[in-house]
């Protein structure tokens, strides 16, 4: 009997126990696994993302884009491109002037919206020129003023900016201040500076920023770049096509 009881006792109290190693044998020590946690994990940074230059959105260099720039430093290629043209159907010289059919387009809308605003239509006094019209000019004006004289109110051919189709000269039809500096003092001058973006058009060559063009303030110069990105030029204060395509100055020929 005390030999059962002592059976049963070591059975009952040794249930959970762990039998005895033998002498100079050690237990193995448990093997712990860590568990890694989300904040421990490395982190890997993202790339940092590149916002492209409005220069790679835009193509600013084949002759044939509405967004194409044109100056003293980058030259018409090839020098004698030709677009496609339509008569401009707004008042204009002789009936003779031509345009890029959007230019045209643009053009006859915002003749309409500066009628409504201010009873005044826009007059169109120069508009597409060849490279060999461009040439005459030139020569005319180096005659007139002088090489250096020249080049700050007339593009060497092959630089102008009229050859791209683009570009239109003009006054009102009220014909004041053609081709003046006074003409940004008239209504219709200062309708043309303020309203001119919503239309697709920039005045190219703004008060100021002779250093940026090469060229004289001239309030009378229009160029068609298209809604999108006059919109973009008015809404961030921008006021050359240099500036806001992020191309070099242009304020003289490299050579």
């Amino acid at each position: 009997m005390l030999v059962l009881g002592a059976l049963v006792v070591a059975l009952v109290g040794g249930c959970s126990a762990v039998p005895a190693q033998p002498s100079g044998s050690p237990a193995p020590a448990p093997t712990a696994t860590a568990a890694v946690t989300h904040s421990e994990r490395p982190q890997v940074e993202p790339a940092p993302t590149r916002t492209p230059a409005p220069a790679e959105i835009w193509d600013v260099d084949s002759a044939e884009s509405l967004q194409v720039v044109v100056n003293k430093r980058r030259p018409m290629d090839p020098a004698d491109f030709a677009p496609e043209l339509v008569t401009v159907s707004t008042g204009n010289e002789d009936g003779a002037e031509v345009v890029r059919p959007e230019v045209d387009a643009a053009l006859t809308a915002l003749d309409a919206a500066m009628r409504a605003a201010i009873g005044e239509g826009t007059f169109v006094t120069s508009s597409y020129r060849s490279y060999d019209l461009q040439a005459t000019y030139y020569r005319q004006a180096v005659a007139r003023f002088g090489q250096q004289g020249a080049d700050t109110t007339s593009a060497r051919p092959g630089h102008s900016e009229h050859q791209t189709g683009l570009a239109i000269d003009l006054m009102s039809t009220s014909m004041q201040c053609r081709l003046a500096h006074c003409f940004g003092d008239t209504e219709a001058g200062r309708w043309i500076a303020a309203h001119a973006w919503e239309h697709g058009f920039v005045v190219r060559y703004p008060e100021g920023s002779d250093a940026v063009t090469g060229y004289a303030w001239e309030p009378w110069h229009l160029r068609y770049v298209g809604p999108e990105v006059s919109s973009a030029m008015h809404e961030q204060g921008i006021a050359t096509l240099e500036e806001f395509f992020r191309l070099p100055p242009a304020p003289d020929y490299d050579s």
